[in-house]
């Protein structure tokens, strides 16, 4: 199975940090943020990974290359302008099903303690997504996990989407000419009962801005001058 992170966003509530660098490529904890999904996804068993691009994706290619220095092999999507996160999938869909109808994908400007080994393809869904606590820049939630395991699209209790899914190639098949969202798709099969959900309870950040940056930068220094 691959994995795939998304990487073609243009980081504008990062500016000035993304003027000259993509979002990906800011560094918290000495290395480059990209390169803690790498290396998270490589100690999982992901070998080969998909990343598209788009804003300043010549700097993320001439970073990593082929993955070799990581152990990991890295096909490109390059995508130009950014073609939003269904767009993305389903532009790089050739190279993400190759050997396997299913396959992971991360949003690039996240972080988190979530150990991908736990995600197993459900036999009676399409798609299996990370939801974690509301975070307080966004306390209303996206989705509602039930007790069955199901996710909902609506709830009183709603979680929020971490940017951690598995994915079965048949949730981007037969789609509408210019799909962009990957919400809208997520609700579709929700609504006919094809989702499935894992809450992650420890330590999520979505590094979107540079205040969220620096909250990583001091988990990780935390984390590291921890006994």
């Amino acid at each position: 199975m691959k994995a795939m992170i998304l990487a073609a966003g243009k980081g504008e509530r990062m500016r000035p940090l993304t003027l000259h660098t993509p979002k990906p490529l800011l560094e918290a904890g000495g290395q480059p943020l990209i390169l803690h999904q790498i290396k998270q996804l490589r100690a999982a068993g992901f070998r080969q990974l998909v990343i598209n691009h788009a804003w300043l994706g010549d700097k993320i290619e001439a970073r990593l290359g082929d993955g070799s220095a990581w152990n990991v092999q890295i096909d490109y999507s390059p995508e130009g302008s950014p073609l939003e996160t269904a767009g993305g999938i389903i532009r790089a869909l050739p190279l993400l099903t190759q050997g396997s109808d299913w396959f992971l994908v991360i949003n690039g400007d996240i972080w988190s303690d979530f150990d991908p080994r736990q995600l197993t393809p459900p036999s009676d869904a399409r798609a299996l997504l990370v939801l974690t606590d509301n975070p307080q820049h966004h306390p209303e939630g996206d989705f509602q996990l039930m007790p069955s395991g199901r996710v909902a699209r609506d709830g009183p209790d709603r979680l929020t989407f971490a940017g951690i899914s598995l994915l079965h190639r048949s949730l981007f098949e037969q789609l509408p000419a210019g799909t962009r969202k990957l919400g809208p798709v997520l609700r579709d099969a929700m609504d006919r009962e094809q989702v499935r959900g894992i809450h992650h309870r420890g330590h999520w950040i979505d590094v979107g801005t540079p205040e969220r940056l620096r909250q990583l930068e001091a988990l990780l220094e935390q984390e590291h001058t921890r006994p």
